[in-house]
């Protein structure tokens, strides 16, 4: 198997990858494993997009919707391991894992939480802070 180029070029790389060097206050994660998306995780995630991009606050590219000073990276991943709390939410760098989130949750996730410094305990799953 052939390996990747490396690049060696600090500069070009900062410019392929711009986010490593933006100044990003959280992170969200929404799982979308298979447990997570029977329980509706796509219509979590739009939530967030609409949310964060409506207030200007999710980190991208412009031509995409986004702003690329925001300081909230959104990301869907696969399954976290845990099917059986889903829709599963993570948020770093506070390590809050919020479970069972709905697509109501998410105003109140992003106005407490993202923006108030705030955690959701009645869906706060576990806190690694």
């Amino acid at each position: 198997m052939k390996l990747p180029k490396i690049i060696e070029d600090k500069e070009k790389l900062r410019f392929l990858a711009p986010v490593a060097g933006a100044e990003i206050r959280h992170h969200v994660f929404v799982c979308g494993g298979t447990s997570c998306s029977k329980v509706d995780a796509s219509s979590v995630k739009e939530a967030f997009v609409k949310e964060l991009e409506n207030r200007g606050l999710r980190y991208g590219k412009e031509s995409k919707g986004r702003n690329p000073e925001g300081p909230i990276l959104l990301t869907d991943c696969g399954s976290v391991g845990f099917c059986s709390i889903g829709v599963a939410v993570l948020v770093y760098p506070e390590g809050i894992w919020y479970a069972q989130v709905r697509e109501s949750d998410v105003r109140e996730i992003v106005e407490k939480h993202l923006i108030g410094g705030e955690v959701i305990w009645r869906l706060a799953l576990k806190s690694f802070s």
